[in-house]
């Protein structure tokens, strides 16, 4: 079963500094079919203007995963740790017990895009930490490359929960596959381009939540880069 969650459809709020599109409930926007997904909480669609962020502000019991498409913020958190997240990186904080963080786009000039992605833990008041990882493009190329994981493993960004991201810049024609474990569901989310799921097209923007599914077929429509989440 494939249900389309279509772009035009999602939330969005629109500041001097931010424009952004919730694909599930968050802050003032609230539709009640949508959510979240499994574990799988929140997937924003951040548009930071130049010069401007998120100032400090503080979460908790929360996996909190970014991934920059476009740009560089600078980050700065309670923890102490004070990096710079440019293009093709991944970063993961576990908020745990509570954390407090600021992201500002550092450029003069060009706007910063990310997809703010929440996952909720396995448990909660866990140890606050952080990790950020450069994924290259040529990881993604016409293939499925694991970035975060329950386990760490391949080389992956490691979380407190069951679940695994995997990114891909997909070309025309190409297609790659995977299988969906009994009992696992899936969430596709398309950044840029258009893709086409075991028939259904995505556009830029669009999501997928499927279950009982044995296998994903994803195949590129246009130039296409999206994340496929893997959940219990």
């Amino acid at each position: 079963m494939i249900q389309v969650r279509k772009a035009g459809e999602r939330g969005r709020a629109v500041y001097d500094w931010l424009d952004t599109r919730f694909t599930f409930s968050f802050d003032q926007y609230y539709d009640p079919r949508y959510m979240g997904f499994r574990t799988l909480r929140v997937i924003n669609d951040d548009r930071v203007a130049a010069a401007a962020g998120f100032p400090m502000h503080g979460h908790r019991d929360m996996e909190i995963v970014t991934y920059m498409l476009d740009g560089s913020l600078a980050h700065e958190d309670s923890m102490g740790n004070r990096e710079i997240i440019r293009s093709g990186e991944v970063q993961r904080m576990t908020a745990g017990r509570g954390v407090r963080h600021s992201e500002f786009n550092p450029s003069p000039t060009e706007a910063a895009r990310l997809l703010q992605i929440w996952i909720l833990p396995r448990a909660r008041g866990l140890e606050p930490s952080y990790d950020q990882k450069l994924f290259a493009a040529g990881e993604k190329q016409d293939k499925l490359r694991l970035i975060v994981s329950g386990d760490g493993r391949d080389g992956s960004l490691q979380i407190h929960q069951d679940a695994q991201i995997y990114a891909s810049l997909l070309s025309p024609g190409r297609e790659v596959d995977h299988p969906l474990a009994p009992g696992r569901h899936a969430w596709l989310q398309v950044a840029r381009g258009a893709a086409a799921l075991n028939g259904f097209v995505l556009q830029e923007g669009d999501g997928a939540a499927v279950s009982e599914e044995q296998t994903l077929s994803i195949r590129g429509v246009e130039p296409a880069e999206f994340l496929l989440f893997d959940l219990n």
